[in-house]
Parts: structure tokens; sequence; C-alpha cells
């Protein structure tokens, strides 16, 4: 997503800070509220926020400016599952907790959060202590990073690779082998589609 100015951030925080309210504010009303003289310097700010995905078209179908479900936080985060091991499968650990997640390190889908334990995929940018965003799906394309359940009781982060009677998981560390296994061993718990780290 490219980076917005500062009077766009400005736009985009006042417009989230009017989300709940039942009637989305109109131009005049944007202009009245940020002090802003000129509604068309507010039409190119909100075409920024558009083409970022921020604010949904205007089109003339409504009066306000209403942001996209995307650019709404989430104020309660994101389901914090446990953790998740990056080497050998560890037993699959899940808590009752939540943490808050950017928008554009998620998708539409329903999503939770592992903390990632172990090295084994630290050729791939994931490293112990990173938590990894997932979306929550049954099933992977080649080449994806997935958590896969084993046996139904260990759970493994894995680049996966499916063939007809194996499912390999790939580890992203030359230390590591690959996991072979029969496909009805492995059951895949969801897709990485974002990472977060503290330094």
């Amino acid at each position: 997503m490219r980076s917005l100015t500062p009077r766009q951030q400005d736009l985009l925080d006042y417009l989230r800070g009017c989300a709940a309210e039942e009637h989305a504010p109109t131009l005049d009303t944007i202009c009245r509220d940020m002090g802003l003289r000129s509604r068309g310097s507010l039409h190119k700010h909100i075409r920024a926020l558009v083409a970022a995905g921020l604010v949904e078209p205007m089109g003339g179908q409504h009066r306000g400016v209403r942001l996209t479900q995307a650019a709404i936080p989430d104020e309660d985060g994101l389901p914090l599952l446990g953790r998740i091991a990056a080497g050998r499968p560890i037993e699959a650990v899940t808590h009752d907790s939540r943490i808050q997640v950017p928008a554009a390190l998620r998708t539409q889908g329903p999503c939770y959060v592992l903390e990632v334990r172990g090295d084994s995929m630290s050729d791939d940018g994931i490293l112990d202590g990173d938590w990894v965003v997932v979306e929550q799906r049954d099933h992977a394309r080649n080449g994806e990073v997935v958590v896969a359940l084993v046996d139904d009781e260990e759970a493994t982060l894995k680049r996966i690779e499916q063939r007809p009677g194996v499912v390999r998981l790939h580890p992203a560390n030359a230390a590591y082998a690959p996991l072979d296994y029969h496909p009805g061993r492995v059951r895949i718990q969801g897709v990485v589609v974002g990472q977060m780290r503290r330094y």
C-alpha cells in the first residue's frame, strides 16, 4: 500500500473516528471539522485514500465518505492461539488472548496469530519469536507456508508440497530435512499471510 501524506493520514484518522456513527460525514462536514477551505483539496485527498483501498469510491451513490472494511480498525484484534514450531513438530497449544494486527497484514477471511518457536524457517525470514498471521483454511497451493497439524496433535510451520500419496513439509533451513507424511496424517489449519516482529 502506498504511504500517505500527513494530511491524508489526518483525514483517515478523522474518518476512523466517525466510523461508529450511523451516518458517514459529508464533504461539507469534513471541511468544517478539519478546517479545510477548499472542497477541491479534500477531493484530492479522498481520491488518494480510494486508490489506497481505504475509502469506498463515492460515485454519487451516497453523500457521505465511507471507509472500506479493511480500513476500520479491529478493536478486539485477532486471536493469539499460542505457539507454533518452526522445527520438529511440537504439541499444539491454544490460548484465549488477542493481539492487534494491521489490516495490511491480514486478509478478508478469518485469521489468527501464532508465535513462532524454532529456526527451521529462518531462510524464509521467519524467525524465532516472530508472530505469523494465518488465514484459517483447510487447503493450500504448493509452495505456500502452512500451519500443518500432524496426526491431529502436533502442529508445525512449513512450506507445503502435495503429491499423490505424500505430503512433504519443507523447512527453510539447510540444517533440517523435509518431512514426508501420508496425506491422511496431515491437516492444513491455515496459510501464512502476514508476519510481525518485535525488536
